[in-house]
């Protein structure tokens, strides 16, 4: 059965969160709907042929679901992100002020990354390791 398995996340600051991704990861916008309260009921980034959505954390029946990070003290998930040079994104990515987790190694497995936060403190993980395409 084919599937496509979009991360999902949810921020307080979701117009912010969108120009950040879009200048530190290199997303672009697919679409972005704003709510009526200067928030974004949901987005759709895209970058190379992967893709994620967002929204505006809110306090409605899928709001008690899903957390952002600084209420929970933690994260649960973090997107793996295949960049075809670890070194490039790096750089990009402290240049907008990234929190490196995991400085940029190459790994014993194969690849090279880095993990990092971004200023709501969801984790991301990007590295030229592909599982697609290991032997």
């Amino acid at each position: 059965m084919p599937a496509t398995i979009i991360p999902c996340l949810r921020y307080r600051d979701a117009p912010g969160a969108i120009e950040w991704l879009c200048r530190a990861f290199g997303f672009e916008r697919h679409a972005v709907y704003p709510d009526d309260k200067g928030g974004i009921a949901h987005a759709q980034l895209r970058l190379g042929d992967g893709m994620i959505m967002l929204g505006s954390a809110r306090d409605d029946e899928f709001g008690a679901l899903q957390r952002v990070p600084a209420e929970v003290g933690t994260t649960t998930q973090s997107p793996y992100i295949v960049v075809p040079d670890a070194d490039a994104h790096h750089a990009r990515a402290v240049a907008a002020g990234a929190e490196v987790v995991m400085p940029l190694k190459t790994e014993d497995y194969g690849g090279r990354g880095y993990s990092c936060r971004d200023p709501e403190g969801h984790l991301w993980n990007f590295g030229t390791y592909d599982p697609w395409k290991a032997a």
